[in-house]
């Protein structure tokens, strides 16, 4: 039987909420100070549920003394909230929070998520075993250093209900490592949706995230459950989260804190639960003085930051990872063809700026290009020549390339040299709205 830790002075307070979580089919254990918390804290309870106000100090300073120990959630009660505490009580590590008067649903959603650790724990290792036997983590591909301390992190943010921010370049794998934090979650029986804040119009994204009632705007023939409703119970991923327009981002962090939402049109108050894990391949301090994203809601984002180390970093991995993607294929088109050593060589000397994105389609092109079985460093050169030789700011394309796949490289390239997505459409001298529109289809292919 799970046990939960109900940390409050209030005597009737604590005895009604201990009350509460019994009839959820957990044990119980009560604490009316920080220091009969710490003693209660060595019997390893399975949850922590912890007033903020407390006699002998603040709830906060226990969180302090256990940041970075997150196999314990901690979740915070208080009935003196506030964006400024709730915000500071995240960043510390607070898996969640619960207003008090508590709300039934929404503490029934948090020890649901926590009554089945062992099964979660089970998972862990057995992707372990699959690691050290297939040199992969779940979805995620790879030996090097960077990649074993990323699995670690994962390990331990994904049973929990913490906010991740998720940062790395772009073609890094943001999305993979997102959905391997949903799989290993308890979460996981429930939705995964994702959605690039950059490849939707600013003036469709709130509409996408939060919904909107037949007839609220023109072309709003039928009424729309947004991510957040489709989501609920489960996970939903923002990648790009710095290209979301500021004053949506105003009402990304009201829904975040009160855990509703309202659709365009309605007044109607929709209670949603939903896990957020968000993305960038922005520094995000810097997309801060740059104005691009609220510190507020990076404070409320960054409950767990996560760094995915570009490919360049972990050269290691790039023939693990080719070979994984030529076996995708092989299975697809029923071949069975493999590399040439030399055309491994070739892809580990490459630098590749355009990350694993960039190996797959290097390798697809390879495999479509090669005559026979073996796949020679000849059917790869044209496509990993570029950054060998140092030309930056050119891009080599094959003859015969199709004019499609032509225009994809050259958006996605000029995308990573320019700081923003209106000056890659200015460059490109094309609108922004045929931008996003570009920018959504290719999204949608992946």
């Amino acid at each position: 039987m799970p046990v939960a830790l109900i940390v409050d002075d209030d005597l009737n307070a604590r005895t009604g909420l201990q009350e509460l979580i019994e009839a959820e089919g957990f044990a119980t254990l009560g604490a009316g100070t920080l220091a009969e918390a710490r003693d209660a804290m060595a019997k390893n309870p399975d949850i922590v549920l912890l007033d903020l106000v407390l006699p002998d100090g603040s709830g906060l300073d226990l969180l302090r003394e256990r940041q970075g120990h997150l196999e314990m959630p901690i979740v915070v009660t208080t009935g003196h909230a506030s964006l400024e505490t709730s915000i500071e009580a995240m960043r510390l590590g607070a898996s969640d929070y619960l207003l008090k008067p508590v709300n039934m649903a929404h503490l029934h959603g948090i020890l649901s998520r926590v009554a089945g650790p062992a099964e979660l724990r089970a998972e862990v290792s057995e992707l372990r075993e699959e690691l050290r036997s297939l040199g992969r983590f779940g979805k995620l591909v790879g030996t090097s250093a960077p990649m074993q301390k990323l699995y670690d992190e994962i390990a331990r943010v994904a049973p929990t209900g913490a906010t991740v921010l998720i940062m790395g370049e772009s073609g890094t794998g943001k999305e993979l490592v997102a959905e391997t934090i949903h799989m290993l979650s308890p979460r996981h029986h429930r939705p995964f949706l994702a959605v690039n804040c950059g490849a939707v119009s600013p003036h469709l994204i709130e509409s996408e995230l939060f919904g909107h009632e037949k007839g609220s705007f023109t072309g709003a023939n039928r009424q729309h459950q947004g991510y957040f409703e489709r989501a609920n119970g489960g996970t939903l991923f923002l990648d790009e989260i710095t290209e979301m327009p500021l004053e949506l981002q105003v009402k990304l962090l009201r829904v975040l804190e009160s855990r509703t939402v309202v659709r365009i049109g309605s007044n109607q108050v929709i209670e949603t639960d939903v896990r957020v894990i968000a993305a960038t391949n922005r520094n995000p301090d810097e997309a801060v003085k740059q104005g691009k994203l609220r510190r507020d809601l990076l404070y409320r984002l960054q409950v767990f930051p996560l760094h995915v180390s570009p490919l360049r970093e972990r050269l290691e991995d790039v023939a693990p990872l080719a070979r994984h993607f030529l076996t995708e294929l092989n299975k697809r088109s029923n071949t069975d063809k493999t590399f040439a050593p030399m055309a491994l060589e070739r892809m580990r000397r490459y630098r590749w700026p355009g990350n694993v994105r960039e190996l797959w389609n290097v390798v697809q092109r390879a495999f479509i290009m090669a005559d026979g079985e073996i796949i020679t460093d000849f059917s790869i050169a044209q496509d990993v020549q570029l950054h060998q030789d140092g030309h930056a700011g050119y891009i080599r394309i094959p003859l015969g390339t199709k004019l499609a796949e032509v225009e994809e490289r050259l958006i996605l390239t000029t995308l990573q040299e320019c700081t923003t997505r209106e000056e890659a459409a200015k460059k490109l001298g094309i609108s922004i709205k045929t931008l996003y529109n570009r920018l959504r289809s290719y999204s949608q292919r992946q």
